[in-house]
């Protein structure tokens, strides 16, 4: 024996639905937008990974600069002793991406400034290279 339904039991089952979301009111992330924020970050990941070691370099010439200032605080040097010091680093630290010849030493104001600007860049994709600038003082009273 089949269940017999009168037909505003149909209707008022169809008024039940309309509140629900169909398919076409579907909330979420759709595969395509989901593989388009993964393009993205992948694209930015990569500039991270091809811009690390840049970053690295420039971590070895600020650490090189503040040692030399260091020493030169203990020390009573002059300019040389400053520079040799900073050339000795260098060495240690093994720093590629500019030369110590390129770091500027002045007298100020009773101290000593030491000041490197140079500019780096990264091969990115085909023949897109990534640049960066890095500027870095340190004053030595």
């Amino acid at each position: 024996m089949g269940h017999f339904m009168s037909r505003s039991h149909f209707v008022s089952q169809r008024r039940f639905d309309k509140g629900r979301s169909g398919p076409a009111h579907q909330r979420g992330m759709t595969f395509i937008g989901l593989m388009f924020i993964m393009l993205m970050v992948g694209i930015i990941g990569y500039a991270g990974v091809r811009l690390a070691p840049l970053y690295l370099n420039y971590m070895k010439v600020a650490r090189t600069l503040d040692a030399a200032a260091t020493e030169y605080k203990t020390d009573s040097g002059d300019l040389g002793a400053v520079n040799k010091s900073i050339e000795r680093h260098w060495e240690i630290e093994d720093i590629t991406g500019v030369d110590y010849k390129d770091i500027e030493i002045k007298k100020e104001d009773g101290g000593l400034t030491l000041h490197v600007a140079y500019d780096d860049s990264a091969p990115y994709i085909a023949n897109v290279s990534l640049a960066v600038h890095f500027d870095k003082t340190v004053k030595v009273q």
